[in-house]
Order: structure tokens, then sequence, then C-alpha cells
């Protein structure tokens, strides 16, 4: 019998990480939703092994970069600036976005231009991980295997992204 090797993992859900944020979204192709918000909850969860102090990654660390990701989106309308069929244009003042026939303009320190094509909780997910692995990444003596980004967009409606962590 082949010895198994243990799998370690970190989990941060806090209550303060959450942001309020608006949105619309896209789908079918032609269908555009209303603008409204939510009140978005994140989770974090990082695989590994131990380093030399038992950890996977300090808590503490993992908690204050996801805080610094939430709080920048909190209390914005998050804009994709990848749809194919939305177009976001800024200047120092605004941020317009148009579909189609419709069309939202909004003072640019309201908005978060998010590089997504659409801001589905999937993909907000996904961003936040990117956001997550960028600072993890510049530890090189991190030995995380993998990051998991949890949204909730409403209660009991999460969307979760898995990325790993792939060393150069």
């Amino acid at each position: 019998m082949k010895d198994s090797v243990p799998r370690y993992k970190v989990r941060v859900t806090k209550d303060h990480l959450v942001f309020s944020a608006a949105h619309f979204i896209t789908f079918n192709g032609n269908i555009c939703e209303r603008l409204h918000g939510h009140n978005w909850r994140v989770a974090a969860e990082l695989t590994g092994p131990l380093d030399e102090n038992g950890y996977v990654f300090d808590f503490i660390a993992l908690r204050d970069q996801l805080q610094k990701t939430v709080d920048a989106l909190d209390h914005r309308v998050l804009l994709p600036t990848q749809h194919d069929k939305i177009k976001v244009r800024e200047d120092q003042h605004e941020v317009e976005a148009t579909f189609e026939e419709r069309r939202w303009v909004f003072p640019r320190e309201d908005c978060i231009l998010l590089p997504v094509a659409n801001t589905t909780a999937e993909l907000i997910a996904h961003w936040i991980g990117q956001q997550l692995m960028a600072v993890i990444g510049s530890d090189a003596a991190s030995q995380i295997e993998s990051v998991q980004i949890e949204v909730e967009e409403n209660f009991g409606q999460w969307a979760i992204c898995e990325l790993p962590v792939t060393r150069n």
C-alpha cells in the first residue's frame, strides 16, 4: 500500500470580507440586465505543503490582502473592459458604458474597470484570484499549489474559481 501524503489548505472568510457594488451582465448574445447591486462576500482557500513554521500560508497576510482587494471594489460600479458589445470609455472625470442603444455615464471615481469579458460572479472571482496570486507569486519561498476564490453574489449563490499556481 502506498503511503498517502497529507494535503493542507487554509481558508479565510470573514464578515468584513464583503463589498457592495453595482453591475450588469449580458447573456444570450443580446440580453443586458438592468444596472443593479449586490452585497458580495468573498472567501479564499490556498492549498500547499506546510512551511518551516507549519503554515500553508499566514492567515493574517491572506486576510489583509483580500481586504485590500475587497475595499477597492466597495461602493463602486463594476464595468468590464473586455466585453465585445459593452464599450467602456473613460476620461479623467467620467466613464461612459454603452450596449446597443443603452448608455450609462458615471463619475470616474465611482467605477472600477475590470479586465474581464463580463462582470459575472465567476469572472470577478477569477480577477480576485489573480490579484491574490500576484502577491503570493512575489514571495519566492511560497509553495502554494492553488488558489481558490469564492464570491457570493446573493445569499446561497456562490461562484468559485480555482487557479493553479505555476512556477517559472
